[in-house]
């Protein structure tokens, strides 16, 4: 009795390392695929499918800013640049604008009537001829958009009803919320291209 459970403890032995023996022979062979050590096939995994981008010099980028600055400038200087048009950030939206536009918002803002706020979150500005991106938001020496509060009125009251029938319950809430008129007026001095010093 006692040479079988022997013998058979052995055979356990010789199929776990066994075992042992062909996983590590599986793991070795699937981490060397290639013939050669260190070159990888080149496949739609491997690398991106868009080509590498080189980034320019940061002395060759602000020569590049500075020109495109100066053409902006000169286009303002001379009126041959069409209709402005600024991207600002502006009560949790983003809001195109151009000059004379009326938007409403409803948030509330500590101005009054006839107060000129500044916009100080632009995000971009252009014209027919030009386009001046933020990364993300332009510098506040760069470009200045200002807006004339129109008009600060309160809204219809709105009514939320909590009801359950055959219980006598109801409950009414009625709110007001704040509606504000704000009247763009970015003239060419309130537009201002400045060259900055870089």
């Amino acid at each position: 009795m006692a040479i079988a459970a022997s013998a058979f403890g052995y055979g356990r032995l010789l199929s776990r390392t066994a075992f042992l023996l062909r996983s590590t022979i599986r793991s070795l062979s699937a981490q060397n695929t290639s013939p050669v050590q260190g070159l990888l096939p080149k496949t739609s995994l491997s690398s991106p499918p868009w080509p590498e981008i080189k980034l320019p010099d940061a002395a060759e980028e602000a020569e590049h800013h500075r020109e495109i600055v100066q053409n902006v400038n000169e286009l303002i200087a001379t009126g041959q640049y069409g209709r402005l048009f600024a991207v600002v950030h502006f009560a949790s939206r983003q809001w195109k604008i151009t000059s004379e536009d009326l938007i409403l918002i409803e948030n509330h803002i500590p101005a009054e009537c006839g107060d000129r706020i500044r916009m100080e979150k632009v995000l971009l500005v252009g014209a027919d001829n030009f386009t001046l991106l933020g990364k993300p938001l332009l510098g506040k020496d760069l470009v200045r958009v200002e807006a004339t509060v129109i008009e600060k009125t309160d809204s219809w009251p709105r009514v939320n009803v909590k009801f359950r029938r055959r219980k006598s319950y109801e409950i009414r809430k009625s709110k007001m919320k704040n509606i504000h008129n704000f009247l763009f007026i970015p003239l060419l001095s309130q537009i201002v291209m400045i060259e900055r010093a870089v």
